[in-house]
């Protein structure tokens, strides 16, 4: 079969003008095109869709990633299309790559096989520039608080207690601890810094939590940037003039991005937070465009049910009012051999007690979903051809035994012809369910109560532990900030804080090492273990094998 790259850039697609208006009636003129095959819809067309009725919103999901690979995007696209071919409308909402994993180890993130979103080059390469202008306005931000200081600090921040680090969209560990302003006083206030990933400024995340371009300037002036003397009085972003500033850098990066899938339906791609480090969804903005246009909307969540799909229902859905219909739980023989204990080069072959141990993790996140998340769920099991049809059986049947409803989805191989059994379910479960979501937590429980909620509740944690600092720092935001959701920052690999304990981990401690207020967000990080805010490339980074011929063509995206 040919490499997804091969089968992208052989892709016959229509120009994106021309598949707004003949599926959607959206006119040329409501349409800012990047090139032929990529446009951002304008906000004026996006309000004007206030008054139509909401289709029905899903949600797909993954069990706790492996290096075998689960397919959540593949599976996210080649649903929207199986669904569309069984005659609903239906537009799938994704979130944009970022530069650092697509050099670094994860690779691109516009699907796979014949279920994927094109121009699969131009997506995962800068696109539209929305991460070039969220990078842009957060540095900006981070210039203008030095120079502050610099002219002579009128406002009081104390360079101890700036909060603001700077951003670039690339895995480099060297950026993580810096030291800015050395030279001599013509280049500013000496002071210790530090770089995160794009993906992981709070930047984005208002990008993609703000409903409006008033909303988005509100949130930025609410960005806490540090704190005066005494480490009491915040210091905002508004304070120092910026919002205004930042709102215009990212004037055009808040309209909402179209491409298409392989089968040439439209497909929403916008914002892109990090599930392990952020909140892990598309922009709402996209997502309730979508709602307005299509009778279904098939929307995806980073990593695994405990990050991404918990950080969807607590805070996306709690802040925009969505209301989820049902979950499809991606999983792969594969993926769940390895929570098994196999090593990854012994993937291929048949493990059937392998894959009855490894289970444990989807049955956790099947559980969690059905009773924490409150929804209905059907298990997509992403086919690979070394899957045996034993493995394949006795998926199935622990599923059912579960009271779960599993179907093998072959969207990979065939497109939307592959997921049309899986389409069908979905349609069967939605149509049968009134449910609705529930959260983990209530708004009104106090910040460190949050914390153990989904520690405790979605990762099977025995308690949660963070040092006096921590909890003080906890207990002093709940006072102003206590209606909050908290955002996990944890590994992907694993229910616990350690990447390398699989399955289902039961009984561990989990350590709230540091947390962030992100005011404009309106949400307060919790960061776990050793996760990195700022991620570093592996010892060989997929930059070593992505190139360019003479004539244009890139190789190399996966």
């Amino acid at each position: 079969m040919p490499a997804d790259i091969e089968i992208a850039q052989q892709a016959v697609l229509k120009p994106i003008i021309d598949l707004a208006r003949e599926r959607y009636g959206i006119g040329a003129a409501h349409l800012d095109p990047y090139g032929h095959y990529k446009a951002k819809l304008a906000l004026d067309y996006i309000a004007g869709l206030a008054g139509e009725p909401d289709g029905k919103l899903v949600l797909v999901t993954a069990i706790s990633p492996t290096p075998a690979g689960e397919g959540k995007t593949t599976t996210t696209v080649g649903l929207g299309d199986a669904l569309n071919r069984i005659g609903k409308r239906t537009i799938i909402c994704l979130r944009e790559p970022s530069l650092g994993p697509c050099f670094g180890m994860k690779g691109g993130a516009a699907g796979g096989g014949y279920a994927q979103v094109v121009p699969m080059e131009d997506i995962n390469l800068h696109f539209t520039g929305d991460f070039h202008a969220i990078g842009a306005a957060h540095n900006l931000l981070a210039a203008m608080i030095d120079n502050h200081i610099n002219h002579g600090n009128a406002l009081g921040i104390d360079p101890r207690r700036i909060q603001w680090k700077r951003v670039v969209d690339m895995n480099d560990r060297a950026l993580r601890q810096i030291v800015v302003g050395l030279g001599g006083s013509a280049n500013g206030y000496p002071r210790e810094d530090g770089y995160d990933i794009v993906v992981a400024s709070e930047v984005m995340a208002i990008l993609c939590l703000a409903s409006s371009l008033s909303d988005l300037k509100a949130r930025l002036g609410d960005i806490v940037i540090g704190y005066g003397a005494g480490g009491k009085q915040p210091i905002y972003a508004r304070d120092l003039k910026a919002h205004g500033a930042m709102a215009a850098l990212l004037k055009d990066a808040i309209k909402p991005n179209l491409v298409q899938t392989l089968e040439n339906n439209l497909a929403f791609v916008h914002g892109g937070p990090f599930a392990n480090i952020a909140h892990g969804c598309n922009s709402v903005m996209a997502t309730r465009t979508a709602l307005k246009l299509a009778d279904y909307v098939i929307t995806e969540a980073g990593f695994g049910a405990d990050l991404g799909a918990e950080k969807f229902i607590d805070i996306k859905c709690r802040m925009a009012g969505l209301k989820p219909r049902a979950v499809v739980l991606v999983a792969t023989i594969r993926a769940l051999k390895y929570h098994g204990g196999v090593a990854r080069d012994d993937l291929g072959t048949e493990n059937l007690a392998a894959l009855e141990q490894g289970m444990a993790n989807l049955e956790r996140h099947l559980r969690n979903i059905r009773e924490h998340y409150g929804l209905p769920c059907v298990v997509s099991i992403n086919h690979f051809t070394q899957d045996s049809d034993a493995e394949v059986r006795l998926l199935i049947e622990r599923v059912t035994a579960l009271g779960g409803h599993a179907v093998v989805a072959r969207h990979w191989a065939h497109g939307g012809a592959g997921a049309e059994d899986l389409a069908r379910a979905l349609v069967a479960i939605v149509d049968a369910s009134s449910a609705e979501h529930a959260f983990v937590y209530p708004d009104g429980a106090p910040l460190w109560a949050k914390i153990e909620a989904v520690a405790k509740k979605i990762y099977g944690a025995a308690q949660v532990t963070a040092d006096a600092k921590v909890r003080a720092q906890l207990d002093a935001w709940s006072r102003d900030y206590g209606s909050f959701p908290v955002c996990m920052a944890k590994t992907q690999m694993s229910f616990s804080a350690d990447p390398a304990v699989r399955g289902a981990p039961t009984g561990h401690t989990l350590n709230v090492r540091e947390v962030r207020l992100a005011h404009g967000a309106r949400f307060v990080v919790a960061i776990c273990g050793d996760m990195m805010t700022m991620p570093g490339l592996p010892k060989s980074p997929a930059a070593e094998r992505i190139d360019i011929d003479d004539r244009g063509n890139v190789t190399g995206l996966f």
